[in-house]
């Protein structure tokens, strides 16, 4: 019966034509804005790494000095000193551990010519790839004993190697940078995770743009004094020269660990506890703070990877969508009412009200699937053009299968309960009266 009344409901699409446009376009107007922006959200805020999300952690411990220490309270800085890092690397828990650093060098291309390549990229571990399930299109990543003997080994991006090399395969192949010769080991598919979570402070153009193009051993860039590319806070003086540098309180690593599975939480926390009482036989660790642990989802979130203003946003489209729904309250009222014969006909002729209420709630919902499919293309419009204002948008204004059901899902669902009122409505119809006034 469900299938007659919605072949009904798109014939009666027909009827008041007028009406039944201003509901079409109502819900049309009202679904796009809030997937929209619900789609921005999504892409935003969703898990970048599910299968593993829970058990990669980041370590805050506080190294700063006791002046202007307020207690309970976070250090400003998420990152590591070198010490601290280093540390880390050599004894820490878990099945893999990873530093990272941003640096920026200039790739000198063979041919004088066509001058230099300015490239983004991080300096890390071995442990980085696997850690963080990086794809290969061609090569791997280094082996653990280069990390060590700090070998002049890099890893491109699919960009940066056709960019270089062209269609050519670079593996084996040199390259100049930092003043030296790196042999490439590895050239990266298409990975370029949004947000952009294993480096989330200062990475290169945000959250959500930018792109690493070159990846070489952390121990190496140590070695080579490449610098750093983001921000550095130091509590307390230092010692003179780089290795002064790294024996200070200076913070500028990111650093993950990834256990086995996520209820080896308690047994890291317990490892970073120790850590910082061991320490604190060397005059560290001053403030005695907490050591904090973050996973992927907590670290996103302690940064503030999704604005405040971004729910806003999100929570207007919504209250949009809900007047947008009350007018189609209305326009319904209106289509439903001229039809009050029809149902006291129906009714004489031995039709229930359940009967009637299907009918007219299957109509309200074809009207509901006519707005999701224009919602869907004006949504994607939308999108589309949000996609050519910024670097930003373009990576984050696209849907995926989840927000493309949800689409149909809120176009249909709104126009049911906003047909709820109108079809009550109609089922209150008395046939005697109706016939009386035939």
């Amino acid at each position: 019966m469900l299938r007659y009344y919605f072949m009904l409901g798109l014939r009666n699409l027909r009827r008041n034509p007028v009406l039944t446009g201003l509901m079409v376009l109502t819900l049309t107007v009202g679904v796009a804005a809030s997937i929209s922006t619900l789609t921005i959200l999504h892409m935003m805020s969703g898990n970048p790494i599910p299968d593993k999300s829970s058990r990669l952690f980041v370590p805050l411990v506080d190294n700063g000095p006791l002046d202007g220490y307020i207690p309970g309270q976070l250090p400003h800085d998420s990152q590591l000193s070198y010490r601290d890092a280093s540390n880390f690397l050599q004894g820490g828990p878990g099945v893999r551990r990873t530093a990272v650093v941003g640096v920026t060098g200039a790739i000198e291309q063979s041919r004088a010519d066509l001058g230099t390549v300015e490239a983004d990229g991080l300096a890390t571990t071995s442990d980085y790839f696997p850690m963080f399930d990086v794809p290969f299109l061609r090569g791997a990543a280094w082996a653990p004993a280069q990390d060590k003997s700090t070998a002049n080994v890099v890893v491109l991006s699919r960009r940066m190697s056709e960019k270089i090399f062209g269609a050519q395969d670079p593996v084996g192949k040199h390259i100049r940078l930092f003043n030296n010769d790196f042999e490439v080991v590895g050239v990266l598919g298409n990975w370029n995770p949004m947000p952009r979570y294993t480096h989330l402070i200062n990475g290169n153009g945000g959250n959500f743009a930018g792109q690493d193009d070159i990846f070489i051993p952390f121990q190496t860039a140590i070695r080579l004094h490449t610098g750093t590319s983001g921000s550095m806070t130091c509590n307390g003086p230092s010692a003179p020269g780089y290795q002064g540098f790294l024996d200070s309180e200076c913070t500028w690593i990111q650093f993950w660990f990834e256990m086995k599975s996520a209820v080896e939480r308690s047994t890291l926390q317990d490892y970073l506890d120790s850590y910082t009482r061991e320490q604190r036989k060397f005059s560290r660790f001053a403030r005695q703070n907490i050591n904090h642990l973050y996973d992927v989802m907590e670290w996103m979130d302690h940064l503030h990877v999704v604005s405040d203003d971004g729910r806003v946003s999100t929570w207007l489209a919504f209250g949009f969508l809900m007047l947008c729904l009350v007018n189609t309250i209305g326009l319904l009222l209106a289509k439903f009412s001229v039809r009050a014969g029809e149902v006291g006909v129906r009714r004489a002729l031995g039709a229930s009200r359940a009967e009637i209420f299907k009918q007219f709630l299957t109509e309200a919902a074809v009207v509901g699937l006519a707005g999701g499919l224009l919602g869907l293309l004006l949504s994607t419009g939308a999108l589309w053009l949000l996609a050519r204002q910024s670097e930003r948008y373009a990576a984050l204004a696209h849907m995926d299968w989840s927000m493309l059901l949800l689409t149909f899902a809120l176009a249909v669902l709104s126009s049911i309960v906003a047909g709820l009122l109108p079809t009550w409505r109609a089922c209150q119809v008395t046939p005697a009266l109706q016939l009386k006034s035939q």
